[in-house]
């Protein structure tokens, strides 16, 4: 049996990385102790052991309870009063009853029998065991949060006269949480995500008498630069309504008041969806709470899809396939059929008539499902795209690029940014990120570089031909940029700057409160509305007398202050089909540009058509809308659960004395040096004390990690990350992973990772290690020389990794600034008579030391680390070229061994330049 159910000491709240994550286990844990109370006496030493653990639970839970629905107060006291009056078999009854709802979920679907003397005849099933076709047909539950200091005469007026004009054909079926004060308003919606609406009544009070530390460092997290001391008692409610925008602004707020209209339509109310003015209409009250959770609800294009499958037609048009006629009328395919049901193949067309429409020229509901997107992504448009963020990416670069356009980017970016750039004839500066050669792997490019570039150009006089900053938020390594302060300080240096931040990896970010400060789209808002402020215009003013012929070493170490006439411009691609739901290649793009509609537009409709099918697959648009309804209306909750996977693997291996031997979580600290850390974060986790905050680490850190991304240093048991992901995880054990490098391998949490995945992937790495104890235990000498050999090549003779050299002078327009003429040297490539092989032996090596330029013909991408180590036009230097030599992946893309190194001929470099002249 476990200690913590045998004695009053739980534990620690330092343990659990949510209060969620900790809610669970105390009622899984009460549930344990309820049933063993039931085999020992409690006037016994081991009984009355159990029942103080028991009273203990209870005390620990009852802070926790306030803000969910279920079991709710009423349940939760009879509880307390089954253990006063010793009643060990209904208490026991009652607690499993309560444990398995929540665990299941059964609570959403049917009213749970908590007393001995009710039957529940019922299984208790988890909801995503139901077939889809019972879930689909059930009324969605959700909770809304009525604020107001009531009493118990109170409360039960407002539940029943909620519960009074319910019908039997509302769509949705919730149940009220009342909570008393502001405080625990704010602590409700980020603790409960069952919560979609809401409610702020008159009679709130500022503050929580709530002191349960897991919850008390919400509160401190949002009272930063918030003066909420500082408000009048008639204030609470329309700053209650502000803070919830903030801190969840997918929710539906609606306040109540007895204030003067004009009073209110002057005050900062947030997104609150409707003001009723001092009334006790809860039957209007009850219709706006539906209709406001139907507006995420719906799904405007895949309604349409769902509708066209069901109508008769006859198909004189493209797709044999369609209304599954190719396969239903075959011999020899039924198998596909059998495989995928009739569904998909009934919406399989190619019109875009019959109440749907086209993806090139939206108008119905392809257009509706966009605009959605973009108010649950918080852009001014979005766009779908159906064959991926590679194709995205091209897309913005086409349409803002120029031929001759400055683009400043990060060297280690997604490839598809460096063919853009040859598409759009852009002159490429590759700016490196720092560099974790220990680890075979690049960080991100530092706010310092980015400058430093920005002002050589400008020094050079070229600040006029840049026109965009393109970098990845967050890497594929998790490293995430303070982009609110790269973008400020960009700014400060050319106003009208376009920013492209590549966020393939972090759709799901902007449904947690923590990550969102860091998105591209959020942090755009929030620069538009401080631009709008006198007060940065004031911050302006001051920051330029005192900068005025400041030299650079100066503006380098200043935090500069944007311009107030700045001109916010930003973009973001999205892979939504690798962290939300959606098929694959389902994609994004979301915009935040002022001069979009001026400037940008027309050229972006022809960039999106020159790169987007004119056949897209409606399935992919049908589950981008899918997937967008889902995190508007349970995405805080999966991103929760994701981030406690994730932790709960730091927890188990940083905390497992065998798989220390062998594994080694990669903390910040040895992510991101400490020059970037300005909070001293050395790691999310510490068995001594616990979890780390991290709101304010992410408020103010340069480069913070990504907690869903756990990188694995794997050296210590001989294998390098390329052998480890293959041979041992996914042919051992069918474990799925996408990223390594040479020493290292990447466990990416999601939204549908559940505890049993982290608990499966746990007992693999326990086993391995196991393994490799008993392979030691029996090796011989030789043997154990040979292990350790291949463990001190992997962790202490790593190649150095190189950074970017240079673009040869024939395809640069000066030698002051770094810009290349990618585009140039890409197609100058065509041409076989312009290129040459050499292979990467001792010969090449000293033909580069003593002096001679070689210039690469062709991308080379090793796999890992997957992005350019050359480019064409790049200038092959002595350290890019010992660490191609030091490779030993199988996959170089753009490498030949049979041929060798791609370079281009002295000929054909002598006669560009002559060219140029």
């Amino acid at each position: 049996m476990n200690l913590q159910h045998t004695s009053t000491k739980l534990p620690s709240v330092s343990d659990y990385y949510s209060a969620t994550q900790l809610r669970a286990d105390r009622w899984s844990a009460l549930r344990e102790t309820a049933e063993s109370m039931l085999v020992h006496d409690v006037a016994g030493r081991q009984g009355a052991k159990l029942l103080q653990t028991a009273e203990a639970l209870l005390d620990a839970l009852a802070p926790i309870e306030v803000y969910w629905a279920f079991p709710g107060a009423h349940v939760f006291e009879h509880l307390r009063k089954l253990l006063e009056q010793r009643n060990i078999e209904d208490l026991s009854i009652s607690v499993r009853r309560v444990a398995r709802a929540l665990t299941s979920g059964a609570y959403r679907r049917r009213t749970i029998p908590i007393g001995s003397d009710e039957i529940d005849n019922e299984d208790y099933e988890d909801e995503s065991t139901l077939p889809p076709e019972d879930r689909a047909l059930g009324r969605p539950y959700f909770e809304v949060l009525i604020v107001d200091n009531v009493n118990e005469h109170q409360e039960r007026f407002l539940r029943n006269n909620l519960y009074r004009v319910r019908r039997a054909e509302d769509p949705f079926i919730y149940e009220p949480v009342i909570v008393p004060s502001l405080e625990d308003a704010l602590m409700g919606i980020l603790f409960n995500h069952n919560v979609q609406a809401v409610i702020v009544r008159p009679g709130l009070v500022l503050k929580s008498k709530n002191v349960l530390p897991i919850i008390q460092q919400y509160l401190d997290r949002l009272k930063e630069d918030e003066h909420v001391d500082a408000l009048q008692p008639s204030e609470y409610g329309p700053e209650a309504c502000r803070l919830i925008a903030k801190v969840r602004p997918e929710l539906d707020a609606y306040l109540i008041t007895d204030r003067s209209a004009e009073d209110i339509a002057g005050m900062d109310l947030g997104r609150c969806r409707r003001v009723f003015y001092n009334q006790e209409d809860f039957l209007e009250l009850h219709l706006n709470i539906l209709r406001g959770v139907n507006r995420r609800y719906k799904t405007p294009f895949f309604t349409a899809l769902k509708e066209y499958s069901k109508q008769p037609t006859g198909v004189f048009h493209a797709m044999p396939i369609s209304r599954g006629k190719s396969i239903s009328r075959s011999h020899w395919i039924q198998d596909m059929g059998a495989f995928y049901g009739p569904n998909i193949f009934l919406a399989e067309t190619s019109a875009t008539s019959g109440g749907l429409d086209s993806l090139l020229e939206p108008r119905g509901p392809i257009k509706e499902a966009q605009d959605m997107a973009a108010r649950a992504f918080g852009s001014k448009q979005t766009f779908f795209a159906t064959n991926g963020t590679s194709t995205c990416n091209k897309i913005v670069v086409q349409a803002l690029i120029r031929p001759g356009d400055i683009v400043l980017v990060d060297r280690d970016c997604h490839k598809s940014h460096h063919y853009g750039m040859v598409l759009a004839g852009a002159n490429v500066v590759y700016m490196d990120s720092y560099p974790l050669h220990e680890y075979s792997m690049y960080g991100a490019v530092p706010l310092r570089e980015i400058k430093h570039t920005l002002l050589k150009l400008k020094a050079a006089g070229k600040l006029d031909r840049v026109r965009m900053v393109l970098l990845t938020n967050c890497t594929f390594d998790g490293l995430v940029y303070n982009v609110e302060r790269v973008m400020e300080e960009c700014l400060a240096i050319k106003k009208d700057l376009v920013f492209l931040w590549d966020e393939a990896w972090f759709a799901f970010a902007r449904f947690s409160p923590m990550y969102r400060q860091r998105t591209a789209m959020s942090v755009a808002n929030t620069l538009r509305t401080r631009l709008r402020d006198a007060s940065g215009k004031e911050a302006w003013d001051k920051q330029q007398d005192r900068l005025k012929d400041a030299d650079e070493e100066t503006l380098l170490n200043t935090r500069l202050v944007p311009p107030p006439d700045a001109r916010i411009r930003v973009y973001a691609t999205q892979s939504t089909h690798k962290t939300l739901t959606s098929l694959r290649q389902g994609s994004m793009i979301h915009v935040n540009d002022m001069d979009f509609k001026g400037e940008v537009e027309q050229a972006f409709h022809e960039a999106y058509m020159t790169h987007t099918s004119t056949s897209p697959n409606y399935q992919i648009i049908a589950s981008l809308d899918v997937g967008r309804r889902q995190v508007e209306l349970e995405g805080f909750e999966f991103v929760q659960r994701q981030v406690e996977s994730a932790m709960a693997i730091r927890r188990a291996v940083t905390s497992h004395p065998l798989l220390q031997k062998y594994f080694r979580v990669l903390t910040p600290s040895l992510m991101i040096p400490p020059e970037y850390r300005e909070s001293g974060i050395e790691a999310y986790y510490d068995e001594q004390d616990g979890w780390s905050d991290k709101w304010e680490i992410w408020t103010k850190d340069e480069f913070v990690l990504d907690p869903t991304r756990v990188t694995l240093g794997i050296g210590g048991t001989g294998w390098d990350g390329d052998t480890f992901k293959t041979d041992i995880l996914m042919d051992r054990y069918g474990i799925q992973i996408n990223k390594t490098s040479r020493n290292t391998v990447l466990f990416m949490t999601n939204i549908g990772t559940t505890r049993s995945s982290v608990a499966y992937l746990i007992e693999v790495l326990v086993e391995v290690a196991k393994e490799l104890d008993e392979l030691l235990d029996d090796a011989s000498k030789m043997e154990r020389l040979s292990f350790d050999k291949r463990v001190a090549g992997l962790v202490e003779h790593v190649p150095p990794l190189p950074d970017f050299s240079r673009f040869h002078d024939a395809f640069r327009s000066g030698t002051d600034t770094p810009e290349g003429d990618v585009r140039t040297a890409f197609f100058l490539a065509y041409n076989e008579d312009n290129c040459d092989y050499h292979d990467l032996d001792d010969v090449l090596v000293e033909r580069l030391n003593s002096g001679e330029e070689l210039v690469s013909a062709s991308f080379i991408i090793p796999y890992p680390p997957g992005f350019p180590i050359l480019v064409p036009g790049q200038v092959i230097s002595p350290e890019i070229l010992s660490f191609m030599r030091a490779l030993d992946v199988s996959e170089i893309h753009g490498y030949r061994p049979d041929l060798g190194l791609r370079v281009f001929t002295n000929e054909a470099l002598q006669g560009l330049n002559k060219k140029t002249k």
